[in-house]
């Protein structure tokens, strides 16, 4: 049965959310270039920065990743030397995260590219709809909304 919709037309979210994120993704990559970071390292680098040395788990909740997958994405930063896992102090099976000097001037050096694709996409897309869009999705990506959207 053939879709009535226009071919271009999404009428999956999940689709359209997902690659709308990799071409946003891929500009603002290539806006990052020069870093020798990809956007989602710089911004991970940023996270860690603004959570102020959080525990892995605290990370990895926070960004909507399992611990696997956020242990894998931290490996080439911590590799680099913008990153350290030091042991918690009250608690040894849990660990730290933050940034070394070296990832501090990364992260630094990375915002001031950032801020130009940031300055892109909010000329392009308007400054109100992107607060809205972001809006949006920091609850899509919240605990509140899985819990409606798994209710019976």
């Amino acid at each position: 049965m053939k879709s009535k919709l226009p071919a271009d037309e999404s009428i999956c979210t999940n689709a359209a959310m997902r690659r709308a994120a990799r071409r946003l993704g891929q500009l603002y990559d290539d806006a990052v270039q020069a870093t020798g970071l990809k956007a989602t390292q710089l911004g991970l680098l940023g996270q860690i920065n603004r959570m102020d040395q959080p525990t892995l788990r605290r990370l990895a909740d926070n960004l909507v990743m399992d611990l696997s997958a956020l242990s894998h994405t931290l490996k080439p930063l911590i590799r680099d030397g913008y990153v350290a896992l030091v042991p918690h102090p009250q608690d040894k099976r849990a660990k730290i995260v933050s940034l070394t000097k070296a990832g501090q001037d990364k992260l630094e050096q990375g915002v001031a590219l950032w801020e130009v694709a940031h300055q892109r996409f909010e000329n392009l897309f308007g400054a109100e709809h992107a607060r809205e869009l972001r809006r949006i999705l920091d609850w899509v990506a919240s605990d509140d909304f899985e819990a409606q959207f798994n209710k019976e």
